[in-house]
């Protein structure tokens, strides 16, 4: 997980890894490759869902398969087949605008999985979400990692969530942006203590 003051360039951080856009230096290793200016390789769900209003919900989260060449038809049955698993079988046949903020977010989670299930970039994604369906996602979240295994990256400014959801935490600074302090959760970690920590940090 990823903290850091608005405007740092946490976003930006996630446009260099993803293939977006290139930096003036440095390079994006994964595993020993070089993935500096590449994409294709990389989820990113960005802060908005960005779902087509006038796609239902089955071709939306469709969209990443048919971009990765398989045909129209062959991409909605392959999706189908994880809407239960993200509970969206019955919304299917929905448009976004028919579906909750929550489901939304379910879809856009899917859509992004669908895209690369091995590394994922998730920029602020229950950050619109109410406390208690957020904490529902938070839960949600902690499943699919349990299924999927993916390495996740997670953009936050909550403390709270990050202190939940991470197994590592790194602190960046005010821009231009630095890391000032990375921080490993185990099960064992002084959550109180390490939040004053951050908090400190932050400050």
């Amino acid at each position: 997980v990823i903290l850091g003051p608005s405007g740092c360039g946490k976003s930006t951080l996630f446009n260099i890894i993803s293939g977006l856009i290139k930096p003036d230096s440095g390079k994006i290793l994964i595993n020993n490759e070089n993935l500096t200016g590449k994409t294709g390789r990389i989820s990113y769900m960005q802060q908005k869902d960005l779902l087509l209003p006038s796609r239902r919900l089955l071709d939306n989260v469709s969209v990443p398969l048919v971009l990765k060449g398989m045909g129209p038809k062959e991409a909605r049955t392959l999706a189908s087949q994880y809407l239960p698993v993200f509970g969206l079988e019955e919304f299917a046949h929905h448009y976004p605008g028919q579906l909750s903020v929550g489901m939304r977010q379910r879809a856009a989670l899917l859509r992004t999985y669908l895209f690369s299930s091995e590394f994922l970039l998730l920029d602020e994604p229950f950050a619109s979400l109410d406390a208690i369906s957020r904490r529902k996602m938070h839960l949600w979240l902690q499943e699919m990692q349990e299924l999927f295994h993916s390495a996740i990256l997670f953009i936050t400014h909550d403390i709270d969530e990050a202190l939940l959801l991470a197994d590592r935490i790194y602190i960046f600074s005010a821009r231009p942006a630095r890391v000032k302090k990375e921080i490993e959760i185990t099960p064992a970690t002084d959550k109180a203590a390490i939040k004053a920590d951050i908090l400190a940090l932050l400050d």
